[in-house]
């Protein structure tokens, strides 16, 4: 008897749900972090020297845009259904519970294969000081310090991201700045002026196909704004804290992209070849710190790279842990997934996602690396296609809520501009996951190859969302059926 009273007692003083301990700071910058970071600071020059700095700002503005109504989107449901679940949860209570069985597992795959790909750049990374040291080493190293950040509480998640995001935040402004005085001829040697724009067929350089190109590569450079919607299930005040977190998220990002994007199209003519190394030294960053005179520019931009890819690390981590402990807790993944610690940290889901991460990335090691380098196109699309899901969801949620009869007076916080902001993202996202590899159809001869590599995700999607629906049976909800209630 008292065995049995020792272990109910256990059991019930173990927490059901998640808890609410990340505050508004942490939910801005946890959105922030997600998006700035290696396509900043390293791919940005390939982009601006494949279509200039005029291309590459108009693609990335358009994207921006998209991007915004995806988090209105995002926002509007997650202010009223706070849940860690997000993309998975609402697209089973307002589309098809196949959709959200589909979403769910494609965003966890997404995000357990990216902590294996922030793996293989961090020993990268630490390669640049310690070039004859073992790659697992670091990459032990850094799994280590991920898995403990998020095994011991949200609340230290949180704190991390916050001073990753806040060390990012500053790089980018000193930049900013710093490349300004330059153009202007305060700092530096001779104003640079405009001249940049004005060689060769700049700001506009290799017409619209290859601002096209660009158009895909600034959607992977946004992906990590819907964290939000995942970190919505702990934070403390939702209604009030999200709607906050993406008017500040989206103008800063849209802000520190965009004149990030105009001081190195100034500062560096497009035509420089350096633009297209993707190396810390020749990073456009490294470039200009080097031209301004600051010391040490390369290992102090290589160390603000590391803490980049922490941070993506850190984050994947965090929201594919939370999707796969949702999806437990719906029946959708084996039960066990669904247990939390007494700090409310889903500890078996987190430790089935660091294996699978852990995997991943030892296939990168084997071989030529071709088991990891099909697990990572496989991904490529996944944010993509959680993206889509986003928007039908945020259309049947409306719709939903006003044929019950709901007064949209009620909801916490109201997108703007419905039903044009879900379609116009849903048209865009869908231009981006099908113009993938637009190349690879072009010319005389049809690229196969390149085809299966880059379009892998969607069949893979799409056979687990009919799989499910033709196993379960399940369809479409009629709007007057849609669940708008949920559990904390």
């Amino acid at each position: 008897m008292e065995i049995h009273s020792l272990s109910k007692t256990k059991k019930d003083s173990e927490p059901q749900t998640l808890k609410r301990s990340l505050k508004s700071r942490h939910l801005s910058m946890i959105s922030l972090g997600g998006t700035i970071g290696t396509g900043l600071f390293l791919a940005s020059g390939g982009a601006i020297h494949s279509a200039g700095p005029g291309g590459v700002i108009v693609a990335y503005l358009l994207i921006g845009i998209m991007v915004y109504f995806l988090m209105t989107s995002l926002a509007e449901m997650a202010a009223y259904m706070p849940v860690a679940g997000t993309f998975s949860t609402y697209a089973t209570k307002f589309v098809d519970p196949s959709l959200g069985f589909a979403l769910g597992w494609n965003y966890w795959y997404n995000w357990a294969i990216t902590i294996a790909a922030e793996l293989s750049a961090a020993t990268i990374i630490m390669k640049f000081w310690f070039p004859h040291t073992p790659s697992l080493i670091w990459s032990a190293i850094c799994l280590i310090i991920m898995f403990l950040l998020n095994y011991l509480s949200v609340k230290g998640f949180g704190e991390a991201e916050f001073w990753f995001s806040i060390i990012k935040v500053i790089t980018v402004i000193v930049f900013i700045i710093t490349g300004f005085l330059m153009i202007f001829g305060i700092m530096g040697n001779n104003p640079v002026g405009f001249k940049n724009f004005t060689i060769g067929d700049a700001p506009f350089h290799g017409g619209f196909m290859a601002m096209l190109g660009i158009f895909m590569a600034a959607g992977f450079s946004f992906q990590g704004t819907e964290l939000l919607g995942i970190a919505a299930g702990e934070s403390d005040n939702p209604e009030k804290s999200i709607p906050k977190a993406v008017k500040q998220v989206f103008w800063r990002i849209l802000l520190f992209y965009v004149l990030a994007i105009l001081v190195i199209g100034l500062l560096i003519p497009y035509t420089d070849k350096n633009l297209a190394n993707d190396a810390v030294t020749m990073s456009p960053f490294t470039i200009i710190f080097n031209k301004a005179g600051i010391a040490f520019a390369a290992s102090v931009m290589n160390a603000i790279i590391l803490t980049a890819v922490l941070s993506a690390g850190n984050s994947g981590m965090y929201a594919s842990t939370r999707m796969l402990w949702d999806l437990a807790r719906q029946g959708k993944a084996p039960k066990f997934l669904a247990k939390l610690n007494k700090n409310g940290v889903p500890v078996n889901a987190l430790i089935v996602t660091s294996l699978i991460g852990t995997l991943a990335f030892l296939a990168s090691l084997f071989g030529d690396g071709v088991v990891y380098t099909w697990l990572l196109n496989a991904s490529g699309m996944s944010g993509f296609i959680a993206w889509l899901g986003i928007a039908i969801s945020h259309y049947r949620f409306r719709k939903a809520y006003i044929a019950q009869g709901k007064d949209l007076r009620d909801l916490p916080y109201r997108s703007k501009l419905f039903p044009f902001g879900p379609i116009f993202a849903f048209v865009l996202c869908a231009i981006v996951i099908l113009g993938q590899n637009y190349s690879a159809f072009l010319g005389g001869k049809i690229d196969w190859n390149g085809i299966l590599v880059s379009y892998i995700g969607l069949p893979l999607f799409i056979i687990i969302w009919l799989g499910y629906k033709i196993v379960k049976k399940s369809k479409v909800i009629p709007l007057q059926e849609c669940d708008f209630n949920y559990k904390d």
